[in-house]
């Protein structure tokens, strides 16, 4: 069996996908990701950073949603790779 290494969503790059398995955030603003759609199982693109790195700009479930590094950081899961890449 491959054991995965969890990243933080912070740390993926404009154009990278990446499958969400941990949201390490309590209260009040893990519901509201929950809400916008960052669940664990679901897969987020990376659209865009803003000129400073924060916040950064994500498609989840169809829906572009900025975040900022304080939330993203708590978010982990793995990075999507495209089987065309070597």
């Amino acid at each position: 069996m491959t054991q995965v290494k969890l990243e933080r969503l912070c740390d993926a790059q404009p154009g990278e996908r990446f499958r969400i398995t941990k949201i390490n955030i309590e209260g009040t603003m893990k519901r509201r990701l929950l809400d916008l759609g960052f669940v664990p199982g679901c897969e987020v693109t990376v659209l865009q950073k803003s000129p400073l790195g924060d916040p950064t700009a994500y498609r989840v479930s169809h829906t572009t949603i900025a975040l900022r590094n304080e939330e993203s950081s708590n978010i982990y899961g793995e990075r999507i790779r495209d089987d065309k890449q070597s």
